[in-house]
């Protein structure tokens, strides 16, 4: 299964909704091409992930890999929608520490303008 992803604007916000796997390959390097092609043009993305049943190293280094780019320019990747797996993933790796994670897209999307006030 391909990863799919969907972008809209919420609250000024840019939401990327992924939807299948996140693998190492031709998944990750659309997911980074997409991310990088979206920060041309935002400065806040809320990446959900509520359809992702799968990521491995390859996934979790490429979301490493674009929050720390974004991060350096001024940006920033909030995550959403992680299902238990995954939060498991995020915790055994300590990623936890690096994400800003939250329950639903709403909460996040409230973050930035909390954020921005």
């Amino acid at each position: 299964m391909t990863l799919k992803m969907e972008t809209r604007v919420a609250d000024g916000v840019t939401i990327v909704a992924c939807h299948g796997r996140i693998v190492f390959g031709e998944e990750s390097n659309a997911l980074r091409d997409t991310l990088k092609q979206q920060l041309a043009s935002t400065r806040q993305i809320v990446l959900n992930l509520t359809g992702v049943s799968y990521i491995d190293s390859g996934g979790l280094g490429t979301l490493v890999g674009v929050y720390s780019s974004a991060r350096a320019g001024g940006a920033d990747i909030k995550l959403t929608g992680l299902g238990q797996r995954l939060r498991d993933v995020l915790q055994i790796t300590k990623l936890v520490t690096v994400f800003e994670v939250y329950d639903s897209e709403p909460e996040a999307i409230a973050a930035f303008h909390r954020g921005a006030a």
